[in-house]
């Protein structure tokens, strides 16, 4: 896959998330990918504003945080690292989203879970509750430092909530990990909507397995 593939599909993805309708009113979001022979180095966002994403708007970085073609305005130099621990500690990982989706950041406010109750989070293969990291300043070693723990806690998450601030998704490419913010914020949105008539309630035991063998039927 071509560097040009790569940012036609970043863009086809910050795209998809403002349709949508899941980004916040500042439309703040960073995105990133791996590239498929360099492991190390990311394509990402230059800065954090997507609403209106296109190709110049895309630099390459290292793991490390070293700016190799293109610039990166402060801001997100800030979170390159927070990037790069969920690549160090998902090494299937391909494409990472960050984004301050607001039923999702909701919970993250609250330092609560975001409960696994809606089906579309099954078809993600998620069956357990999304986890919250710890707060620290963003991109600090704190904050660093927590999302690393929370993902070893959890080795089954593909996504964390950040504390006080919105979410880090990551998937196998970059479609399907916006494809994941959708059905998160719908789940956190229905969730919070089912409080009203008694509570959103969980699936019975063997969902995730019982949804994985009638996909393969029609696969």
């Amino acid at each position: 896959m071509t560097y040009d593939d790569l940012r036609t599909q970043m863009i086809a993805a910050a795209h998809l998330l403002f349709a949508a309708g899941v980004m916040s009113h500042s439309g703040h979001a960073n995105i990133s990918v791996r590239l498929p022979d360099e492991p190390e180095r990311l394509l990402m966002t230059a800065h954090g504003q997507v609403r209106e994403l296109a190709a110049e708007q895309l630099a390459v970085v290292t793991l490390a945080g070293e700016v190799v073609e293109g610039e990166v305005d402060s801001a997100n130099r800030e979170i390159i690292a927070m990037h790069a621990a969920v690549y160090r500690e998902r090494p299937e990982a391909r494409a990472v989203i960050h984004t301050h989706s607001p039923h999702v950041t909701s919970f993250a406010l609250a330092h609560q879970p975001l409960p696994c109750r809606y089906e579309a989070l099954l078809r993600f293969g998620v069956a357990e509750d999304i986890p919250v990291a710890a707060w620290g300043p963003r991109g600090s070693e704190e904050s660093i430092r927590a999302i690393r723990e929370t993902l070893q806690a959890h080795p089954g998450a593909p996504a964390v909530l950040l504390a006080n601030h919105g979410l880090l998704a990551f998937g196998k490419d970059i479609g399907a990990t916006a494809q994941l913010i959708v059905a998160m914020e719908e789940a956190a949105e229905m969730t919070l909507g089912a409080v009203t008539v008694g509570g959103a309630q969980p699936f019975p035991e063997g969902a995730l397995e019982q949804v994985r063998a009638h996909i393969t039927r029609f696969a």
